[in-house]
């Protein structure tokens, strides 16, 4: 097995942990409750969280995510509005977790940690989240940087 095939069996070994834990969460009625304290230690470590993973722009939050846990193909473009917005048409993690039944991870494990590193590097920045995966076809995030 090469490096690549070794990473992406490391990506689809992490992204099936992922979806079972939502899938438990969800079934312990305590989904929203985990999301929720997730992202309030996510926000107070959003800026050390980009810095671990070398990432230096809100752009490359989306982008660099994509890149090591294989999961969502972000792309982003620059909005004609200022600031830019973020899509992805495939998830690994929003897959596994359709198939097993279980409740959306899109807030735990993907744009909560995406925003907190956002507003890490800058904080003014606002997410708007338009669409997900988990209920729609595809996912799509404005993001103003004013």
């Amino acid at each position: 097995m090469d490096t690549q095939q070794h990473l992406r069996l490391l990506q689809i070994t992490y992204a099936a942990q992922l979806a079972d834990a939502v899938r438990q969460y969800g079934q312990a009625g305590i989904l929203d409750r985990v999301t929720g304290q997730k992202r309030r230690e996510r926000r107070a470590a959003g800026a050390a969280q980009a810095a671990q993973l070398g990432i230096t722009t809100p752009m490359a939050a989306f982008t660099t995510s994509a890149e090591l846990f294989g999961c969502a193909d972000w792309t982003v473009a620059e909005a004609e509005a200022g600031g830019f917005e973020a899509g992805a048409t495939r998830c690994l993690l929003c897959a596994m977790v359709k198939k097993a039944g279980a409740p959306s991870p899109c807030r735990l494990f993907c744009l909560d940690p995406i925003e907190a590193m956002v507003q890490g590097l800058q904080p003014d920045a606002r997410l708007e989240v338009l669409e997900t995966l988990y209920e729609g076809d595809r996912c799509r995030v404005r993001v103003a940087t004013p």
